[in-house]
């Protein structure tokens, strides 16, 4: 009997290797073609809108065109801005995001799961919160900026509270779901609340935190942007407001590409953090048609 037992085993090893290198390859396949799509999605957009606007179907004076767009960024890229070498505008810009987003997100985490784990806490502070929340958080740029003057701190601030509430929130529901009977369990094994804290809570709460720093990562270019356009010195954001002060359409557009190339780079970094953080998810296979 164990020879008949150790035999099936023997026969189902190569047959799972098999089906592991089919999903594999259907998972390199798969990415593959998205790579292909995406590209000739853009090569359609991009041709399309150029046509449009050498027709006459689109007007160039509101929407710019691509070759115009392309123009204008390698004139910043070769000649500068009108505040400066264009690398010099995104550092300011970058500068003032990625401080205000790890002070945002430390600050949305401490107090998520601080919250989370306290319930009187969280009850006497939740409707002060949400009273926060409900604010439109751009109009306090104007705010900030006469608090802080044209310098960086503005901007920070406003990127900074652009992005506590998005990882707050995560942080708290985070908290707040995770497993109960394992809390109940390490408690019987005479864990302390802040062991219990910080050994099965927070890694309990880990993926929603993961997943808002990649929403909130775009907050914080926001506001440092808005900041920029309602008073700055330099910046990506003075830029747009240049050249919407001009109606130069073409810089609003590359602007607004170089914005979006710094987001998917971020996002990029985001998403490799969070598969190091997060090895123990099982890899994510393409399953044959319907």
């Amino acid at each position: 009997m164990n020879d008949t037992i150790l035999s099936g085993h023997a026969q189902a090893t190569p047959a799972q290797g098999v089906e592991e290198r089919s999903a594999v390859a259907r998972a390199r396949n798969h990415r593959r073609l998205v790579n292909v799509l995406r590209v000739g999605v853009a090569v359609v957009a991009l041709a399309g809108w150029e046509g449009a606007v050498r027709y006459g179907l689109i007007d160039a004076f509101f929407f710019s065109q691509p070759s115009a767009i392309w123009s204008q960024l390698l004139i910043w890229l070769t000649e500068g801005t009108a505040q400066g070498p264009l690398w010099q505008e995104l550092l300011v810009t970058m500068e003032e995001t990625v401080l205000g987003f790890l002070i945002g997100a430390a600050l949305g985490i401490v107090f998520g799961v601080a919250l989370g784990r306290n319930k009187l806490a969280a009850d006497v502070f939740s409707i002060y919160i949400k009273v926060a929340n409900a604010i439109p958080r751009v109009v306090l740029g104007s705010i900030f900026i006469i608090m802080f003057g044209l310098g960086m701190g503005s901007k920070i601030a406003l990127a900074v509270v652009m992005v506590f509430f998005v990882v707050f929130g995560n942080a708290f529901q985070g908290v707040r779901e995770a497993d109960k009977n394992l809390i109940a369990n390490a408690y019987i094994l005479g864990a302390s609340k802040r062991q219990v804290t910080f050994s099965v809570v927070f890694p309990s709460a880990l993926t929603w935190i993961l997943a808002s720093l990649h929403v909130s990562f775009g907050f914080a270019l926001v506001g440092a942007v808005v900041g920029e356009f309602l008073g700055a010195r330099h910046g990506i954001g003075l830029l747009i407001s240049t050249a919407q002060g001009t109606f130069n359409a073409a810089g609003v557009f590359a602007a607004m590409i170089v914005l979006a190339v710094v987001a998917l780079a971020a996002e990029y970094l985001l998403t490799a953090m969070e598969d190091k953080l997060l090895k123990w998810r099982p890899p994510q296979f393409v399953e044959h048609g319907m």
